[in-house]
């Protein structure tokens, strides 16, 4: 199957607007630490374009459950964009082969930071259970996000 032509690839997209500023949204999408508390904790991370890092799941069939991960774009404040690539090529449904791209844009909204995420390159059928599980995963992701930022925004609040 030729994937050069990406009529057959679904993108999941999440927008949302928070009551941050650019630089806090920011923080905590570049900071390690941070993408832990909200994500995954990444092994490796830093926001450099050709940096290569790892987040750790969930193992399927013969993926171990690593998923491959590389910097692709950097406009601090605006855009962070990197590979998420996992998978195995015997797996069918969970662990199926994923090949995407994972980009967060930002901009400045009215009462604080527009946040578009979006994760394309999502091939179907092969990557049906993915899309759909992460559709609604990303979701979550981003409220969690949201939540971050909150306490990094405001770090003298107690919990």
């Amino acid at each position: 199957m030729n994937q050069a032509v990406n009529a057959d690839t679904q993108a999941i997209v999440v927008e949302d607007i928070f009551p941050h500023a650019p630089e806090i949204i920011w923080k905590a999408l570049t900071s390690g630490e941070l993408i832990g508390r909200w994500l995954m904790a990444p092994k490796g991370f830093e926001p450099v374009i050709g940096n290569r890092f790892t987040f750790q799941t969930t193992p399927a069939g013969q993926w171990d459950g690593t998923i491959h991960c590389e910097v692709l774009e950097v406009v601090p404040n605006e855009r962070l964009s990197y590979a998420w690539r996992g998978g195995h090529d015997s797996n069918v449904g969970y662990g199926a082969k994923l090949e995407t791209v994972v980009t967060f844009s930002l901009s400045r909204a009215d009462t604080g930071t527009r946040l578009r995420l979006v994760h394309s390159g999502f091939v179907l059928p092969a990557n049906e259970t993915a899309y759909r599980k992460m559709g609604e995963g990303w979701k979550t992701v981003v409220k969690k996000l949201d939540q971050v930022a909150a306490e990094q925004a405001s770090p003298q609040r107690s919990h």
